[in-house]
């Protein structure tokens, strides 16, 4: 379960109901929505969303007939995902799936890798949870987002900031704190890792995802996403480059998904 009081605060906000919703949280919500529906196995296949929030990418492949279970830490998240058609939901911790061997046709962790900075505690409880054939699909913040991210917003050039986001490149450990923010603790990827840890885990070699592409960072993003037409164009553009080996890492979010 979570331990950091900050981050339990954090979520018990209810910050998860809109941040793939709103802004420039919506391209990273579609692309993960787009590359899950050309790599999940057909419905009705079982589907574990392991930290999945309030339910943000179990809504939809539970109208499409799928199994859902959230998993989750935050009670108000298991509460809030609960109550989405089709989707059943439980408190439990990425790192101990309350879940037998081999239950799952596909584990999603959309979002628990970002607070796990120890190796091992990652990918292994995933690996036992899937069955023979089953997809694990895992989301990685990638190690140079906050760089990017904050000279986007402008923040940059404070002291503070820029502290925190020079460690994150060099340890992969972002942690904001007293005149940075929120006190906010997250772990960054470098893409060429994950790899790695998919083998030391025991899972086949992942193909890699970049889900945002750099665009981002372009100013006039949400024009594109608040108009029909031109957010269909955007999904295709970053479809386009999102396996491309050197532009992985400009992407906010990766997905890396594997077949067992």
């Amino acid at each position: 379960m979570i331990t950091d009081p900050v981050l339990m605060a954090y979520y018990e906000r209810g910050g998860e109901r809109t941040r793939l919703r709103e802004g420039r949280g919506r391209l990273e919500y579609g692309r993960t929505r787009d590359v899950l529906r050309r790599t999940l196995p057909p419905a009705p296949a079982r589907v574990l969303d392991v930290g999945g929030g309030t339910g943000v990418h179990a809504g939809w492949p539970a109208e499409e007939g799928y199994e859902v279970e959230v998993i989750d830490p935050v009670p108000l998240h298991v509460a809030e995902a609960g109550e989405l058609p089709g989707v059943t939901a439980r408190l439990g911790d990425a790192r101990d799936l309350p879940v037998p061997d081999g239950e799952a046709d596909a584990v999603l962790l959309l979002g628990p890798l970002y607070h796990l900075p120890e190796r091992d505690d990652r990918l292994r409880e995933a690996r036992r949870a899937a069955k023979p054939g089953g997809v694990i699909a895992a989301a990685f913040i990638s190690r140079y987002a906050a760089l990017h991210d904050t000279v986007h917003l402008g923040i940059y050039p404070q002291g503070a900031w820029r502290f925190a986001v020079h460690t994150s490149l060099e340890t992969g450990l972002l942690i904001t704190g007293e005149g940075a923010g929120s006190g906010f603790r997250a772990y960054l990827h470098d893409p060429d890792d994950i790899p790695g840890e998919f083998a030391d885990a025991g899972l086949p070699e992942p193909r890699r995802y970049g889900l945002e592409g750099a665009f981002w960072l372009y100013g006039d993003v949400n024009d594109w996403q608040d108009d029909e037409g031109r957010r269909k164009l955007l999904l295709d553009a970053a479809r386009r480059v999102e396996s491309v080996p050197s532009l992985l890492g400009v992407s906010g979010h990766l997905l890396a998904v594997a077949r067992l």
